[in-house]
């Protein structure tokens, strides 16, 4: 599936407005995460490398402990490298209707298009705006995130 990037832009926010975005008392967990966090600098400067040609898109919600894991590592990736960082928030949960996950508005309508089960949902594009992979929850056991996303890098690289 292509995705459309430019549409994805329009409906979504940069990583570090999106975590200003965020109430209290959720805020504070995504900003302690992003002060105590230390990226891994070899890693980072190899993913330097790519970044010009991949983008990422998360779907997130404040209440979620794995996107208070992650997001600010997404945001901390960014800053180190200039690597595009798209957040879909706001994604709340369906409890009247069992047959829907995600209760739409106020969670993007994205959640069924890109079929979001679980967050933080990553997707890595390509500039093309073509999947090269994805991240559920948090990245394969052993791998911080900037390594599974430099992995997905180095396994697509050349690929449009």
């Amino acid at each position: 599936m292509e995705i459309n990037l430019e549409e994805v832009r329009r409906k979504t926010v940069p990583v570090n407005l999106y975590i200003d975005s965020i109430r209290e008392p959720f805020r504070q967990r995504f900003l302690e995460r992003k002060i105590t966090y230390q990226l891994n600098s070899k890693v980072v400067e190899r993913l330097k490398n790519f970044v010009s040609g991949i983008v990422v898109v998360a779907f997130s919600a404040e209440w979620c402990k794995d996107c208070a894991a992650n997001i600010p590592v997404l945001a901390l990736i960014s800053e180190a490298t200039g690597l595009e960082v798209r957040i879909f928030g706001g994604l709340k949960r369906d409890p009247l209707n069992p047959s829907r996950k995600w209760s739409i508005p106020p969670s993007p309508s994205e959640v069924e298009k890109f079929h979001v089960d679980k967050i933080p949902l990553i997707l890595i594009l390509n500039r093309e705006g073509v999947e090269l992979g994805r991240i559920v929850e948090n990245p394969r056991r052993g791998l911080t995130l900037e390594e599974e996303i430099l992995q997905l890098a180095l396994e697509n690289a050349g690929k449009a």
